[in-house]
């Protein structure tokens, strides 16, 4: 599966921004999702992540309550709505396909990765 995000962009602190990531191939309703993003001088970290069927999503704790994940497989799409954004949430954002109907929160467990989009937050 090829995935392409987007809807990254500056915004200022306390708006929201709705990422989305559209996927080829006719096996996307078979893969579980997640984001990622990735700050400047540090490594990429788990952000979402949801389950084949939209039915299990999993946060990291700083942005649990803020940000939801979704999915819409007849459009083979998945979302990142971002809200309450803060300069911490500054990053590149990725998304990626796991070859299980089981979403990680590790990042060498996704097969796929969209090439990324960047979300800046100003304060």
């Amino acid at each position: 599966v090829q995935l392409q995000a987007s809807g990254g962009g500056l915004v200022q602190a306390g708006g929201s921004l709705r990422l989305s990531c559209a996927a080829s191939g006719r096996t996307f309703s078979s893969y579980a999702l997640g984001w990622f993003r990735q700050a400047p001088g540090k490594e990429r970290e788990f952000v979402a992540a949801i389950s084949w069927s939209g039915g299990s999503t999993y946060y990291a704790d700083s942005v649990k309550g803020r940000f939801t994940i979704s999915r819409d497989n007849a459009k083979n799409t998945v979302y990142l709505q971002m809200n309450s954004l803060n300069p911490e949430d500054t990053a590149v954002y990725y998304c990626a396909a796991r070859g299980s109907r089981w979403p990680s929160r590790e990042p060498r467990e996704y097969d796929n990765w969209g090439q990324g989009t960047l979300v800046t937050v100003s304060s």
